[in-house]
C-alpha cells in the first residue's frame, strides 16, 4: 500500500473556496488501475499565520500505481487549473509519500 498526501496551508476565509475547488473538479481517480481511496482532510487553525491546514490523501495499491497516476492524462486533465485560485494558497503544497510496513 502506498499513501500519497500533499499538504496545503489555505488562507483564513478561503476554506469554503478551496474545498469547492476540490468538490468541483473530475479527478477521475477511480478509472486509474491501483487507485483505492480518496480523502480532503481539513485540520488546524493556525492562529499565527491566519491559516487552515488541508491534506489531500490518496490510497494507493502501491507506489507504482501512484506513479502512473502522476503520468497519465487524467492526472494532468486534474491539475489544468492549479496555481489559478488566486488568493487561496499560503503557499505551494508539500507532498508526502508512504509506504506500508505494517497494515492491521
Amino acid at each position: 500500500m502506498y499513501i500519497a498526501m500533499n499538504r496545503f496551508q489555505i488562507n483564513d476565509g478561503q476554506e469554503a473556496a478551496f474545498e469547492d475547488v476540490w468538490r468541483n473538479r473530475d479527478s477521475r481517480l477511480k478509472e486509474m488501475p491501483g487507485f483505492r481511496e480518496f480523502h480532503l482532510l481539513k485540520g488546524a487553525v493556525d492562529e499565527a499565520t491566519n491559516t487552515t491546514l488541508y491534506a489531500s490523501h490518496t490510497i494507493w495499491e502501491s507506489r507504482d500505481a501512484f506513479v502512473g497516476w502522476t503520468k497519465s492524462q487524467n492526472f494532468k486533465d486534474a491539475h489544468k487549473n492549479a496555481g489559478t485560485s488566486e488568493g487561496i494558497f499560503a503557499g505551494h503544497p508539500v507532498f508526502e509519500g508512504f509506504e506500508a510496513v505494517l497494515d492491521a
